[in-house]
Parts: structure tokens; sequence; C-alpha cells
């Protein structure tokens, strides 16, 4: 039971700092939501199959939480629900450190700012670390094969996000103020040292 709050209460919190910012900047007449909106070819392929991709896990993480059933042992559940609970406060801190600059997919038309300062001192993307926290976390704890590869695909995806739209855009937009910036943190979590970098250099 103790599984099912902690997975059910991150979601709350996660998803609800998500829509409420979508409905704040609505407000100040700013489209948050860009994914797929004036993109052709691969880029709007890759887009538009991670907003797939996110609303499968979604909804197979909920029948997984409400049915209950898992194959993982204790300390994996637990492990999970450290990572679930870590997703949401690191998805957070990535939304109030981006401010008005957020944005759900890419934006060529919305003037925004290179966002350096927070949490972004430690990772070029944690709005996006904390989705795939949040999903693995969801995993562990209720772990089943059909969680498993939408989990596996929506990770996946938002890696290609990153790699072949998130990263071309911000060079393009913002030049040597980026590539300054993504020599010093890594693209997931770490600070990059002259030896070397920290973070899981898979992805």
């Amino acid at each position: 039971m103790e599984f099912k709050l902690i997975s059910i209460a991150s979601l709350i919190v996660f998803y609800g700092c998500y829509y409420v910012k979508m409905l704040q900047q609505k407000k100040q007449g700013i489209q948050t939501d860009q994914i797929g909106k004036g993109k052709a070819g691969f880029v709007k392929f890759v887009e538009v199959t991670m907003k797939v991709a996110a609303v499968l896990v979604f909804a197979a993480g909920l029948v997984s939480i409400f049915i209950g059933t898992s194959l993982s042992p204790a300390a994996v559940r637990a492990m999970g629900a450290v990572m679930g609970v870590a997703g949401t406060v690191v998805f957070i801190a990535a939304v109030r450190t981006m401010r008005d600059s957020w944005r759900a997919g890419v934006s060529k038309t919305d003037k925004t700012e290179l966002v350096t300062s927070g949490i972004y001192q430690i990772s070029r993307n944690p709005a996006f670390l904390g989705f795939d926290l949040l999903y693995i976390g969801t995993l562990l704890m209720f772990f089943n094969w059909i969680l498993c590869i939408l989990t596996v695909f929506a990770v996946i995806m938002y890696h290609l996000q990153i790699v072949n739209v998130e990263e071309k855009f911000l060079l393009a937009t913002f030049g040597n103020e980026y590539l300054q910036y993504k020599k010093k943190v890594c693209r997931y979590i770490g600070r990059k040292q002259p030896v070397g970098c920290t973070h899981i250099k898979a992805w």
C-alpha cells in the first residue's frame, strides 16, 4: 500500500506542476506545448512519437499502480520509490528555474533565454531527467513486462528528443554561449572535469 501512495502522490505532484505551469503561461499568452507544432520531417516524427510514448507509459503506469502487482523484490521497490520522488523534485526544480523560458518541445518563434543557473548547473536536461526517474521509479515499484517495454520506449524517445532536436536547436539559437555551457555541464547529471565527465556515457 505504501508504494501505491508514494507513486500516486509523485504522479499527482509531478503532473500537477506540469499543468499548473502551462495554465500560468497560457494566462500570459505563452503557448507552452510546442510538441510537433511548426515542425516537419524527422524533428516532427521525434517530437510526436515522444509525446505518444509519454502518454502510453503514463497510462500503463497508472494501470500497474492500481493493479498493484509487481515482480520486484522489496528492496528494488524501495529504490523505485526513492527514484520516483527524486524525479518529481528534479522536475519541479527545473520548471521553477526555467520560469517563462520553459517549453514542452522547441519553439523557433518564441524568444527564450539560455538558462544555466540553479539545477541547470549540474544537468543540461533536468526536466527530462525528472521524467526518466519518475518512469523508471514507477517501473521498479510495479514491474511488469508491458510497463518495462513502454518505459524503455519513452526513455529512448526522450533521449532522441534531446540529441536530435533540443541540442541542435540550442546550438543554432545560442551558438557559442551554448557550446561553452555544454563543455561545463553534463547532459543528464554532473559537471565536467578537465579529465572527463561523470555522466552516464551511454546517454
